[in-house]
């Protein structure tokens, strides 16, 4: 009854808009001060010294410095010019290359609204100007910009693992095999779905495809210098050169050499760059300590074994019944909270009952943050649909937003439950590197 009623006045709070810290923060304050009195505030302060103490934190301000010194140095303009030149002559060519984009974007920075705002402002104009299929554009970007919290570096991958205590470095690895599996799905269907109707994704005409060879080789190795940082980054740390936090710093680094090399690195992009990254990472920060402070209260009162105990033994619902279950939560809370807010409020809930059933948490980790994204695109109110509502131009209606998205969801559907069916799909890379 008193996890009940916490979940209730916490999402009460939330509705009235105020910040997802400060709604779990005070919940879970005031329920430990209910509960043990003066003593409940060693609660908040003991989450704090864990979250200090958490090495691997180290490894979120330097990732979101990466990204946002190479999407405010222009780098991603490059990426999506060399996408235009060497896939523009196919039918759907640029609506692959966007997803090729979107992916690499997701591997410079790990947030799927930096995904969303650099398709819709660089790709989106460029498509419809060439006359793509205005419907199929808007979900190709929506589906691509899904990708961001999956393929690594992923924020919030960063987020779960200090919640679930799992090591980040094993759920990043365990995000890229779903990811290119997602992506690799998403570009056989624009490719198929474009030959058999080429007026959905035209190719470029003869004026445009004519570009000279020196020029093609001169944009392909700019469209490289993503590949090469993010290369240099993980390659050490795969092989067990460097640990993860020194693989964000050498990732960190090398971005900021070459926007320094391409003679982009000005005041205004690195100030910029610098404000975001410190306002993020003291975002995510606050998140962290409010869902430690919450858990800690759950713990203490055994609200998880109670569930647990109503689930499997009261109910008699299988492990997977219960999976299932979880993973329909996160669809229905998708339509009305992001990612961050919807991992904090039912992870102290979840992840103990997740490894309470015997499942693995780097493996639901996945999970989770394939259903979120899924959540992300579903009417009536997804997260991303409002967000590229806001960013596309006005020719494209909220009902060509709300009718972009089938076929896309269809296939993250199809690969959730792919992951679902094989965990291994998930699990094969980190335990390959970490058993080496």
């Amino acid at each position: 009854m008193i996890a009940t009623m916490m979940f209730s006045l916490m999402m009460l709070l939330m509705a009235t808009g105020q910040r997802v810290f400060a709604a779990i923060g005070a919940v879970a304050s005031i329920a430990a001060i209910f509960l043990w009195g003066t003593g409940g505030i060693e609660i908040p302060f003991t989450a704090t010294l864990k979250l200090m103490n958490w090495y691997p934190l180290l490894t979120l301000p330097m990732f979101i410095f990466m990204g946002y010194i190479l999407s405010e140095s222009k780098i991603a303009d490059d990426l999506y010019k060399m996408f235009h030149v060497w896939m523009g002559p196919m039918p759907g060519g640029l609506a692959i290359g966007t997803i090729g984009l979107m992916v690499l974007i997701s591997a410079m920075n790990g947030l799927s609204v930096a995904g969303m705002a650099i398709g819709a402002t660089i790709a989106l104009p460029e498509l419809l100007k060439r006359n793509y299929d205005k419907r199929m554009v808007t979900g190709v970007i929506q589906a691509g910009s899904s990708l961001g919290i999956l393929v690594p570096p992923s924020v919030v991958l960063v987020l779960y693992a200090m919640i679930a205590r799992q090591p980040v470095g094993q759920l990043w690895l365990a995000g890229i095999i779903p990811g290119l599996i997602m992506a690799a799905l998403f570009i056989i269907y624009i490719a198929i779905r474009c030959r058999m109707n080429p007026s959905l994704g035209p190719t470029l005409s003869a004026e445009e495809r004519n570009v000279p060879m020196a020029e093609k080789i001169r944009l392909l190795g700019a469209g490289a210098l993503p590949l090469g940082i993010f290369a240099v980054m993980m390659v050490p740390f795969v092989n067990g050169w460097t640990s993860l936090v020194e693989s964000s710093a050498i990732g960190a680094m090398a971005a900021l050499l070459a926007a320094i090399f391409k003679k982009r690195m000005t005041k205004l992009v690195f100030e910029k760059s610098l404000r975001n990254t410190l306002a993020i990472s003291c975002m995510f920060m606050w998140i962290i300590l409010a869902a430690l402070g919450f858990g800690a209260v759950f713990d203490g009162l055994g609200a998880v074994k109670s569930i647990e105990n109503l689930f499997t033994e009261q109910l008699g619902l299988s492990p997977w019944m219960i999976l299932i279950l979880m993973q329909l939560s996160f669809l229905i809370m998708g339509s009305f909270l992001d990612d961050t807010a919807m991992l904090v409020i039912v992870a102290p809930l979840y992840v103990p009952l997740v490894n309470a059933l015997g499942f693995d948490l780097i493996w639901y980790g996945v999970l989770y943050t394939i259903t979120s994204q899924i959540a992300y695109m579903t009417p009536p109110f997804g997260y991303n649909l409002f967000l590229m509502r806001a960013m596309a131009p006005p020719e494209i209606t909220l009902r060509d937003i709300y009718g972009s998205i089938g076929p896309f969801v269809a296939i993250m559907i199809a690969s959730l439950i792919l992951i679902m069916i094989f965990p291994q799909l998930a699990l094969w890379l980190p335990e390959y590197v970490y058993g080496k």
